[in-house]
């Protein structure tokens, strides 16, 4: 019998998440200074003002919340929300902000294998970790999120578009369509990380078989992308 962990595939994905975690971890510290760039100051003003909107009143699953920056915003007018990092040292970040008491919950877990004591959510949101998954993950994600979603659940991803002179270039681009970036830190250090800049089209086939009613808005330098949960039939 062959072991399929051990595939070439199989070994590319584990290296390929080995390294974003590892990426992520180094970063913490300095991960929020992408969101000082001064180009790009309008669009997040917009989004800070949007996003928490999408969200009154509901049980907010986010996915990859890092340092909780966009928690912060969700807060603000969601019932609740479970915020989940596969990195400590993010979430060791996120946990020094105040929060509204009782409403957010700071959680390690696996975006791919989403347990079940999370709890079932009526809305769920990731922001910059769509552009992170293999092209070969996503409906392993997507999988992994609907069963922790009822029908009818409200689902917002945003992310990055690809601007020059204010995006990092690709590097390269593999065999699957995966791009990638060669990134520096503040110490120096690089790391080459996968960066995936999907046009509409892209995300409303990856999530016809989860959801219904999508919506793709661009702005100047970052895409939203909404879509409910299809009732189960």
């Amino acid at each position: 019998m062959d072991d399929k962990s051990s595939s070439p595939v199989a070994r590319s994905t584990a290296h390929t998440e080995a390294s974003l975690k590892q990426y992520y971890t180094a970063r913490a510290r300095e991960y929020e200074r992408v969101y000082a760039k001064p180009e790009r100051q309008a669009d997040l003003r917009r989004l800070e003002e949007m996003l928490p909107s999408l969200f009154v009143g509901r049980r907010v699953l986010e996915i990859a919340c890092g340092t909780g920056y966009w928690t912060q915003f969700l807060a603000r007018e969601a019932k609740s929300i479970v915020a989940i990092d596969s990195s400590p040292e993010m979430l060791e970040i996120a946990a020094l902000r105040s929060w509204p008491h009782g409403r957010v919950r700071l959680m390690l877990a696996d975006a791919y294998s989403l347990p079940e004591e999370l709890g079932m959510f009526d809305a769920a949101f990731a922001g910059f970790w769509w552009s992170h998954i293999p092209v070969g993950q996503r409906s392993r994600f997507l999988n992994s999120l609907d069963r922790r979603l009822v029908p009818g659940a409200k689902v917002a991803f945003v992310d990055n578009l690809l601007v020059e002179g204010s995006s990092t270039p690709i590097s390269r681009r593999d065999d699957e369509g995966n791009t990638y970036q060669c990134r520096r830190l503040g110490d120096g250090s690089e790391y080459v990380v996968l960066k995936n800049f999907p046009p509409e089209s892209e995300l409303d086939a990856e999530v016809s078989a989860h959801g219904r009613n999508t919506r793709f808005l661009a702005l100047e330098y970052y895409w939203l992308f909404f879509y409910e949960k299809a009732a189960v039939v």
